[in-house]
């Protein structure tokens, strides 16, 4: 099976949900998370802490250059992502609604590159 990476979006400044609503969240997110575990589709995921907390790690000519703060400028940044296992791009699109749905938010669905000589 392929894996596929689907990426949360969170969008910086626009959060003006109320504690029990991100409680609702969490709670649906969890319970999405088992349904994906029960089919056998989990690899892994996880939650990001605020694209302000990023370091940006570049080398230019041999240098090593260290930047704080998100690579992109941008107020969309990732929030989270699961890696899941699924037969083709039309079933990871399916676990992506469902994701969406629980964390109510946009989810972008990739797949990996084949490994050379897969």
């Amino acid at each position: 099976m392929k894996q596929y990476l689907m990426s949360v979006y969170d969008t910086e400044g626009e959060n003006t949900l109320t504690d029990e609503e991100m409680q609702q969240i969490y709670a649906d997110v969890d319970a999405f998370n088992q349904e994906v575990r029960d089919a056998n589709a989990w690899v892994f995921a996880g939650g990001l802490h605020p694209a302000s907390t990023a370091t940006v790690v570049n080398v230019d000519r041999g240098e090593v250059l260290v930047t704080d703060g998100p690579y992109a400028e941008s107020k969309e940044h990732i929030g989270g992502f699961w890696v899941i296992k699924a037969p083709d791009l039309d079933a990871a699109l399916q676990w992506a609604a469902k994701g969406a749905t629980a964390c109510r938010g946009a989810v972008e669905v990739r797949p990996f590159q084949d490994e050379p000589g897969a």
